[in-house]
């Protein structure tokens, strides 16, 4: 796709008898800013028509099909036009092209472009090279309907038994499994680094949300990672990428920035990055971020629950899950009305105290990690055990006793560790004491 002006068309279905909706109107605006988000191509004319169903030959009638022909010979510049639907049949395309002269997109093809120019990794590219799949089988029938017209598509080849499209059908075919293999092999590596996480007992936080919601800079705000760089345009974050920062009570996390979701995102996209979803479903903790300045911001947070429904993310996950309120620094004297959610500005760094409290909390309770005051005696490796296995918030030292009372956040499994190594525990007036001592040199 080479830059270009287009004409973007937004389609109300046939039975719609009253004004263009709000929605309507949003929907429209959400296309243009997938358009604009190409470099080099911006909209130069748009327009709302009433529509037959999409899969059918005839998407218009007669007069609104002359209208947009009209349309597109008259204004200058015009190299493209885009259809804002999730798919375009096969004959509905070629009779649009050869009307029109010129190429048309529909929703999957212009985001499937937008993916192809942010993707960094070898799994992302790989999984918009799946994602094409669908859009190649489309244009071979094309092709081949072309051919069977002038007599050549059903021909067969040499001796080989097999007509022009059966060979061109095969080849998609063993494309398409190398492809798979390529991307279960990534797979198998992105679960060994799950397991490598899980083994040092990090806990990982996944930050969801709708495209452009701001997900990216909270999650530099929390980590200071400067080598995060946000950028205001859809679908920037395309690759997930995983950034380590610190809870109040120092315990190290690690955030995970998702793909942004997307209304009438095409099923086969969200099918084509499902290996890359799966870390969403492997988190201890889901913060889902929410551009509440955004007109239409209730129904994208309708759409990013369903995606994860579709997902079959854990109940329990689901539940757990925090609300964010970003953006509020574009809305004068923002009041949060929603129970349990909370409201920042990602950007200017404010009410990240009290979410990084929150996320702590649910941290602590969806890991089954306890908070301890241990005795430690400083003559053994006790306290430096500690710093490396558990998360140590505080350390009073007695130096007569040559001891130490130290506050610690531990897992169940690394205190099963320490009790083995060091002996057991007891508790007594509110302070877990040593009554066995173990010293290891």
């Amino acid at each position: 796709m080479s830059a270009g002006l287009v004409l973007l068309i937004t389609m109300l279905p046939g039975s719609w008898s009253g004004t263009i909706s709000a929605f309507t109107e949003l929907m429209m605006a959400e296309a243009v800013g997938l358009v604009n988000t190409l470099d080099n191509w911006r909209v130069v004319d748009k327009i709302i028509l009433s529509t037959k169903t999409p899969e059918k030959k005839k998407i218009f009638g007669k007069g609104n099909f002359q209208l947009l022909t009209e349309k597109i010979r008259q204004t200058a510049g015009i190299t493209a036009v885009f259809m804002n639907v999730e798919r375009l049949s096969p004959l509905s395309e070629r009779e649009f092209e050869d009307a029109w002269g010129v190429k048309v997109f529909d929703r999957y093809s212009i985001v499937l472009h937008i993916f192809r120019c942010n993707a960094r990794t070898k799994e992302a590219k790989l999984q918009i090279s799946l994602a094409e799949m669908p859009l190649l089988r489309s244009r071979l029938k094309n092709e081949m309907a072309n051919l069977d017209q002038q007599g050549g598509g059903s021909r067969y080849i040499g001796g080989s038994g097999e007509t022009l499209y059966e060979v061109q059908q095969r080849l998609l075919k063993e494309r398409e499994m190398k492809i798979r293999s390529a991307l279960a092999k990534l797979q198998k590596k992105r679960h060994l680094l799950r397991s490598q996480r899980k083994h040092k007992e990090f806990p990982v936080i996944s930050v969801l949300g709708y495209t452009n919601c701001g997900k990216t800079t909270l999650i530099k705000a929390l980590t200071g990672d400067s080598g995060l760089q946000p950028r205001n345009q859809l679908f920037a974050t395309l690759d997930v990428t995983v950034h380590a920062g610190q809870l109040p009570c120092r315990m190290t996390v690690l955030y995970v920035d998702t793909i942004g979701f997307l209304s009438q995102l095409p099923h086969q996209l969200i099918d084509s990055f499902s290996a890359t979803l799966e870390d969403i479903k492997h988190s201890d903790l889901l913060v889902h971020v929410r551009d509440i300045s955004h007109p239409e911001t209730v129904n994208q947070k309708a759409n990013v629950l369903n995606v994860l429904k579709n997902l079959q993310i854990p109940d329990q996950l689901l539940s757990s899950m925090i609300e964010v309120h970003n953006k509020t620094d574009l809305i004068n004297n923002y009041e949060c009305l929603e129970p349990g959610a909370l409201p920042i500005s990602a950007l200017e760094e404010r009410g990240l105290d009290k979410l990084t409290k929150v996320v702590e909390e649910e941290i602590i309770k969806s890991t089954g990690k306890q908070i301890l005051d241990l005795k430690v005696n400083l003559s053994t490796n006790q306290l430096s055990w500690l710093y490396k296995e558990a998360t140590v918030q505080e350390v009073q030292v007695n130096a007569d006793e040559g001891s130490a009372l130290v506050s610690v956040i531990i897992s169940t499994a690394a205190y099963g560790r320490y009790k083995k190594l060091f002996g057991d525990v007891k508790q007594a007036d509110g302070v877990h004491w040593r009554v066995q001592l173990h010293t290891h040199d």
